[in-house]
């Protein structure tokens, strides 16, 4: 649907500098949340998904993430860091912007605390997966 000329939603009204600047939230959560699901694929995963009735052998070949685990952690951890830095701390914000709209923002921090609840999850699961076999 377009707009009669010379008209814009509200959220439309930002600067160019001040899209490229929110835009870094979403991007940052992505990349933790990717990052936090492929550091668990190696460990996790396998629980999870016979948990879930799946098996076979070829979850057998979600060993071959081990050795990148590391690397999916810093990754993660470094995403959420940045996200969490991004969403969470005060910013100049423009009237009628898209980071002036409250449940974009709180949609934000939901998915960041969901990210790193599940990277925590990932993080903390070797200490405690001798409980569960």
């Amino acid at each position: 649907m377009s707009r009669p000329s010379g008209k814009s939603a509200p959220f439309m009204n930002l600067p160019a500098d001040g899209v490229r600047r929110r835009a870094g939230e979403p991007a940052a959560l992505a990349t933790g949340g990717i990052a936090a699901l492929l550091a668990g694929a190696c460990c996790l995963g396998p629980l999870v998904l016979v948990t879930l009735g799946f098996g076979g052998a070829w979850l057998a070949n979600l060993q071959l993430f081990e050795p990148y685990q590391p690397v999916f952690i810093a990754v993660a951890l470094a995403a959420l860091g940045w996200a969490g830095w991004r969403i969470h701390r005060p910013a100049a914000c423009e009237p009628g912007g898209v980071c002036a709209v409250p449940w974009v923002r709180r949609s934000y921090r939901i998915g960041f605390w969901i990210v790193a609840a599940w990277l925590l999850a990932v993080l903390v699961f070797p200490y405690i997966a001798p409980l569960f076999y």
